[in-house]
């Protein structure tokens, strides 16, 4: 699957507010910016709209199944992207402040970079968070690097080759899989997951490998080469054997105003971590590509940024 992490850096230009968690602040901005970059008919539903099959927005944000699956089982394609926003608890931010933030782009993509790009500054003149003194917070793109090298500055407004696109796929040689391990899992953002139709609070071993491979299998049928040679049932069965052995896991609930529905929605998930013990070897290839990707609901808000470590 072609993958690649571009980082952004801004100047805000005046004073700004933002909530404690900002991925839902940028990706809903990014979504109105880049349909106003991008729509060719303003007033046109997508869903109606005879250009969305072609169209950047729509096959970023209202994405038909039939437009890359590979798989007819899949309900509703991943969307090709992931924000990850700053993570600075601060909420206030005085004009002159600088921030970074990345997108992560899947498949094809990372050939609309320039429409992502052009769409991030108008989102700097749209302003981002709560209005201080009449003004939503203005910020300039400054620079964009992919790989530690600048591809695009504000200075001359022109975006250099990159080059050959990165592949992200699972590795093929793990670590034996019965040697048992002890394995810790940080959740850097936020984790939502749901199993049995509810959220959940408590992240068991077969419930993180259930999501891993939901995950994999999503983009990978998407994006990828299809369907990944896995054996999903003895891979659950197995992760039921591995014992959590420390856990620090809390509940993090924020706000979210959702202008497509007109209201807000509470959003919330895990943060924390917890610590595995047992055969973890075979399962080490998919959490490398899920500390890529992130894991669980509403990743392109950045949330399911996971880390995972062995540890002695």
């Amino acid at each position: 699957m072609l993958f690649e992490r571009y980082n952004f850096t801004c100047c805000l230009e005046t004073d700004a507010a933002l909530p404690c968690y900002k991925g839902s602040t940028f990706r809903g901005v990014f979504g109105r910016a880049l349909k106003k970059v991008v729509c060719a008919l303003k007033q046109q539903e997508c869903g109606t709209c005879l250009l969305k099959a072609t169209c950047v927005y729509s096959r970023v944000f209202e994405i038909p199944v039939s437009a890359n699956a590979k798989d007819v089982r899949m309900a509703a394609p991943p969307h090709p992207f992931v924000i990850e926003p700053p993570l600075t608890p601060d909420t206030l931010f005085p004009a002159g402040s600088s921030f970074d933030f990345s997108l992560l782009l899947m498949g094809e993509a990372n050939t609309w970079l320039p429409y992502f790009i052009y769409a991030f500054e108008q989102m700097g003149r749209i302003g981002i968070g709560k209005k201080l003194n009449g003004k939503r917070g203005q910020f300039q793109l400054e620079n964009v690097s992919c790989t530690g090298l600048s591809i695009y500055s504000s200075a001359d407004h022109k975006l250099t080759k990159t080059g050959p696109m990165n592949r992200l796929d699972l590795n093929a040689s793990p670590k034996p899989g019965d040697t048992d391990l002890c394995l810790r899992l940080t959740l850097e953002t936020p984790l939502r997951l749901k199993f049995d139709n509810r959220l959940q609070a408590d992240l068991p071993f077969h419930l993180l490998v259930r999501s891993m491979l939901r995950r994999i299998s999503s983009l990978m049928n998407a994006y990828g080469d299809g369907e990944p040679a896995l054996d999903y049932t003895g891979l659950v069965k197995k992760a039921e054997t591995v014992k959590t052995i420390a856990g620090n896991l809390s509940w993090f609930d924020w706000q979210r105003y959702s202008f497509r529905q007109d209201e807000k929605m509470l959003m919330g998930g895990m943060t924390g971590s917890v610590t595995y013990e047992g055969p973890i070897g075979e399962y080490l290839p998919l959490m490398e590509f899920c500390e890529q990707v992130h894991l669980g609901k509403q990743t392109t808000f950045g949330l399911g940024k996971i880390k995972a470590e062995i540890i002695a």
